[in-house]
């Protein structure tokens, strides 16, 4: 079973950073694309962020700008300017080649006002 597991998350004043990572138990360069979401209490999970294996992103329109998708040897979202809506657990997933798709545990960001 492939293992994606998400770090970096915690709490932060509005109005500031906080930079999330995922490693996986194999190469992150063996999935087609790669992407954060994020699900607050009460609300469907959503799309943040996305990055094809070919570099290509796309981001939510609530964090465009303000929001950063990367890739190295483990996958980074840096987020800035942070708001209290940012709250939520965060998920790291990717998406192989045979179109399966695998999740990681979630790592909670929670911004105060």
């Amino acid at each position: 079973q492939v293992q994606l597991v998400e770090y970096g998350g915690g709490l932060v004043q509005a109005g500031g950073s906080l930079r999330l990572s995922c490693a996986a138990s194999r190469s992150i360069f063996t999935f087609n694309a790669m992407s954060w979401y994020r699900q607050a209490p009460g609300k469907e999970r959503e799309l943040v962020a996305r990055i094809t294996s070919g570099g290509s992103t796309n981001y939510a329109d609530s964090v465009k700008g303000r929001f950063t998708i990367s890739r190295d040897s483990a996958l980074h979202l840096q987020m800035n300017s942070l708001k209290p809506e940012d709250t939520a657990v965060y998920y790291c997933n990717g998406e192989d080649v045979m179109r399966e798709n695998y999740w990681g545990q979630g790592t909670q960001v929670t911004v105060s006002s």
